[in-house]
């Protein structure tokens, strides 16, 4: 293995077709780091003292730190490259979570849980730049769509995971099982991942052209229509995340093992729905692939509406929801990902920042102030997520009207 004349490291044919892989397993550590604690909650209130209103705490300074830090991740990488800004993250989460494995304080926690959150996204920001560096067209798409699939497993196997270990070695056992994977994740990354952005494409940090930079993606209306919209879309699933100790402990009167009611279906219909994507990009115009993806969503959203109205109380019938929901989600997801990354093509990494500073400020808000809001009633969790739909398919509209109308310069890709 060598470098090309842009000091750019070449791949071996087997690293070549580990990396598609490394990506998803960097990208899985945010859901890991959301949800595999959860059945663990009961347990911390206890040994730790704390109320839900505490422990949800833990998840909202998560969410603040990660799309704080979401902002940089990308410019970093932009001036210093991609591989050696992964590393670092990955350092500092592995030093994080194996300390709230060790924690006996919340206070302690909430400052290692902002650590986690400064950490844990550096691989799936500038991971999606990497794989903009190296793919092209329908290339790219079906890169990020076997990514999402791989990734698409963690909110399923986190808390099951999580499960197990509570069971079998208590809460603290789910942090040092982060801790570990983050360690197999950095000593991955030193032999697979190669550097992908050649030193002459390399950006200042100056402060005066970073904000600049920062100011002309946040202004860009094509670009954050399509992050906002894409975050009002994951919201209406992801809220039942967010609510998942309260919603299925408590209204659905499940245990501590049996998350997998709620993330299995989810996870399955996320995995199917990037298949479908990666799959049908080639022989599909991209407004049909995601007109399909909304009607699916939609569809499942009536059902879901329907089922908390009349029988809120038997987890079965939430099934199809979690499932057809994410499938549509996972349809549209690669799409209007890239779709946003294309508006600045010589700003990916700084794009793909602002993409998850976008997703995860909602994700932020969602756990602080809506989540607590709705989870008390299905009926409420149900209309919230209807709501975020229609947000979502109301931006997309409003961006098309713009465009046909003359309004805002027309983009090809969307034609």
């Amino acid at each position: 293995m060598g470098t090309d004349s842009h000091g750019m490291t070449l791949l071996s044919p087997l690293k070549a077709r580990t990396l598609p892989l490394l990506l998803a397993g960097l990208a899985m550590l945010g859901p890991f780091t959301i949800n595999m604690y959860m059945p663990s909650f009961a347990a911390m209130r206890t040994e730790l003292g704390v109320d839900d209103v505490q422990l949800q705490i833990t998840l909202s300074l998560y969410f603040t730190a990660f799309a704080f830090m979401s902002l940089w991740h990308g410019t970093l990488s932009d001036r210093f490259g991609r591989r050696w800004p992964i590393v670092a993250g990955l350092f500092t989460f592995s030093v994080a979570s194996f300390g709230i494995a060790l924690s006996r304080d919340i206070h302690v926690i909430y400052l290692l849980r902002v650590l986690q959150g400064l950490s844990a996204g550096a691989g799936i920001v500038i991971g999606r730049a990497v794989i903009r560096d190296v793919y092209e067209g329908p290339a790219a798409q079906r890169a990020y769509a076997t990514v999402v699939m791989v990734f698409s497993l963690a909110p399923a196997v986190g808390p099951v995971i999580g499960g197990w270990l509570h069971s079998a070695f208590g809460w603290r056992a789910s942090f040092g099982f982060l801790g570990g994977i983050s360690t197999v994740l950095l000593l991955l990354v030193l032999w697979v991942l190669p550097e992908t952005l050649a030193r002459s494409a390399r950006r200042s940090l100056s402060f005066r052209p970073l904000l600049r930079t920062y100011k002309e993606v946040f202004l860009h209306f094509r670009f954050m229509s399509w992050a906002v919209s894409f975050a009002l879309m994951f919201g209406g699933f992801f809220v039942y995340v967010l609510s998942a100790p309260v919603f299925l402990l408590e209204h659905l009167h499940l245990g501590p093992t049996e998350f997998l009611w709620l993330f299995g279906p989810a996870t399955a219909g996320m995995m199917l729905g990037s298949f479908l994507s990666g799959r049908l990009a080639p022989r599909w115009p991209l407004r049909s692939l995601m007109r399909t993806g909304f009607a699916i969503m939609a569809v499942a959203t009536v059902y879901n509406l329907v089922v908390s109205w009349l029988e809120p109380q038997y987890f079965y019938l939430y099934l199809p929801f979690l499932f057809v929901y994410t499938l549509g989600m996972s349809l549209v997801q690669p799409s209007i990902t890239l779709l946003g990354l294309d508006c600045l093509p010589d700003r990916r990494g700084t794009a793909s920042s602002i993409q998850l500073f976008t997703q995860t400020s909602f994700n932020a808000m969602l756990a602080s102030v809506v989540a607590p809001f709705v989870w008390g009633a299905p009926l409420h969790l149900a209309v919230a997520s209807a709501l975020m739909l229609t947000l979502s398919l109301s931006g997309i509209f409003l961006l098309r009207w713009l465009t046909l109308s003359g309004r805002i310069s027309a983009a090809p890709i969307i034609n």
